[in-house]
């Protein structure tokens, strides 16, 4: 509906153009949008106030010009003016639910568009370092970027998920300490133990596997173990790969699945480090001082110089992430979208300066980011911090076994991802009104009650079938609930284009409240065999929306709770 109104609109706008009240050869574009105090209206625009100075007359007066030239619609019931100029729209009832058609005829496709028309996009997420379980900090990560990938598909993208294994550095030596020292027999308490060595019984596990001669089929590789406790190479590499598996089988509890797994290591293997750094020599952008090599990252709007290969010869993190995403740009991504944690902002202003210092035509601004805040978890009000399995946080896992992956999934994209969440286990176990994801998947539950006792009265109905009179649905609530079901292919194009997953999980709260109070205020099984149809129609519609949103957060849309 928001459509017509922009219809009706460019058609009256077209009309004082060719009068002469509004100059011809310039262009005014209408935006349309919902209206939040339902007696102004279901849509407002304000281009009276946007085109006034063009027309040389004071808004409210454009205004009425423009009422005036509306097309005759069918869709609108009245129009009035407010304010200084705002042009609100009262739908008409007949209107509102010719949505309901639509959405069960599209189905599942409803609410999906083809705007990206193809265009490749790369979503890095996750991308854990090897050296441990998954924690809830990745939990969100991987939520927010698995929803974000389903909702640019769902805008018509090819999209390609990616999870980068940092699987080089001091982090992995300090695996492969920890491991060797749990295999000679050695605890966290004892002094010989390393500073920085990782403390959670997943360590003992690794070990004993290493002793016990397994075999690990990770991603890319197979490694079977030497089980000889001095050779700290074939435990590191053991280590790797047996918790690279149990990553991936974290995230595959979590129902996130991957295209693309990429190793930091083969960066330095393939020689594309040593390449970015003498491409970055040649510009002219490094110089020595201190013993160390330095990147000139201010002449590109960092606040300070950086450093990139120190004393002791080893690259800083930053300079391998260079050399990563100039690799993501040859492979023909033109857009980048880094989901991770906040604690990378720094990355952010230091990557674009090395990827702009490589002059190899790479936007501005490139890659994006999107940056989570971190996330507490809670039982009975008081903050839950230790996991036997990891020994200093909790895991994913752990959150999967206690509530479920529905729930870990919703409530871990449920906030703005620059926001910090705290996540209730006791809320996110509840079966009440409270707890968002039961609330919603009731609501898709009840509906598909309805079926089943029509079903058991004779009454067959399909689940994408519209049967009855619509126009028989006059009351508020009913035009209501369809007005809802109408936002929803906006929402889906406004989340992928804004990188904010948690405007679905808001939206599906607030529909599903609708639809309760509509449910609970008014019958369908009724004896008016007409009106019934009619209100099953809208309850059909409404459960079609909830499948589509809950499948585009990786949720389910249980028919029985």
């Amino acid at each position: 509906m928001k459509e017509t109104v922009s219809e009706l609109l460019q058609s009256a706008l077209a009309a004082l153009q060719s009068e002469g009240t509004l100059p011809a050869d310039q262009t005014f574009t209408p935006q349309v949008g919902n209206t939040k105090d339902k007696s102004h209206g279901d849509y407002a625009c304000n281009i009276a106030l946007m085109a006034a100075k063009a027309a040389g007359c004071p808004p409210r007066k454009l205004a009425e010009a423009l009422v005036a030239a509306l097309p005759e619609s069918s869709a609108v019931e009245k129009v009035e003016i407010a304010g200084p100029g705002f042009i609100n729209f009262f739908m008409s009832t007949a209107s509102a639910f010719g949505i309901v058609n639509t959405i069960l005829g599209e189905a599942e496709q409803f609410g999906r568009n083809n705007s990206g028309k193809g265009e490749k996009v790369q979503v890095e997420f996750v991308s854990a370092n090897p050296t441990g379980p998954l924690h809830v900090g990745h939990g969100r990560g991987a939520a927010i970027g698995d929803c974000l990938c389903r909702l640019l598909e769902a805008n018509g993208y090819d999209v390609t998920r990616e999870f980068y294994y940092n699987d080089a550095g001091a982090q992995i030596n300090n695996l492969a300490r920890s491991v060797q020292s749990r295999v000679k027999g050695l605890t966290p308490e004892h002094e010989s133990w390393p500073e920085d060595g990782y403390r959670g019984d997943y360590i003992v596990d690794v070990a004993n596997a290493y002793m016990a001669g397994e075999t690990v089929i990770a991603d890319d590789r197979e490694v079977t173990a030497k089980a000889d406790p001095d050779d700290q190479d074939a435990i590191r590499d053991f280590a790797v790969a047996y918790l690279r598996r149990e990553q991936d089988l974290d995230l595959k509890a979590f129902g996130v699945q991957f295209d693309v797994y990429f190793l930091e290591s083969s960066l330095y293997e393939d020689g594309k480090v040593e390449a970015t750094v003498e491409r970055l020599k040649a510009n002219g952008y490094t110089y020595e001082q201190d013993g160390a090599m330095w990147l000139k990252t201010t002449e590109f709007g960092d606040d300070k110089d950086r450093v990139m290969r120190k004393k002791d010869g080893g690259y800083t993190y930053f300079l391998p992430d260079v050399a990563y995403h100039l690799d993501k740009w040859q492979r023909g991504f033109t857009t980048v979208i880094n989901e991770q944690g906040a604690d990378h902002h720094s990355t952010v202003t230091r990557v674009r300066a090395g990827l702009q210092a490589l002059k190899a035509d790479i936007p501005q601004g490139w890659p994006d980011y999107v940056l989570h805040q971190m996330v507490m978890v809670t039982r009975s009000g008081q903050e839950v911090k230790i996991s036997k399995r990891a020994g200093s946080y909790v895991t994913v896992r752990d959150l999967i076994d206690e509530v479920g992956r529905d729930a870990t999934r919703f409530f871990l994209a449920a906030r703005r991802v620059d926001s910090q969440l705290t996540f209730d286990i006791d809320l996110a176990r509840s079966q009440t009104n409270e707890n968002p994801v039961y609330y919603i998947q009731y609501a898709h539950a009840r509906i598909c009650s309805v079926l089943r006792k029509l079903a058991a009265e004779g009454v067959k109905r399909g689940m994408n079938e519209c049967v009855g009179d619509l126009s028989l649905l006059t009351l508020d609530e009913e035009k209501e609930l369809a007005n809802q079901l109408a936002k929803y292919p906006e929402l889906i194009a406004n989340s992928a284009t804004q990188r904010e997953p948690h405007h679905l999980t808001h939206y599906l709260r607030e529909l599903a409240g609708q639809f309760h109070t509509y449910y609970n205020a008014h019958k369908v099984l009724i004896e008016d065999t007409a009106l019934r149809d009619a209100r099953v129609s809208l309850y059909l519609a409404v459960r079609q929306v909830i499948a589509n949103g809950l499948d585009l957060l990786g949720v389910s849309a249980p028919e029985e709770m």
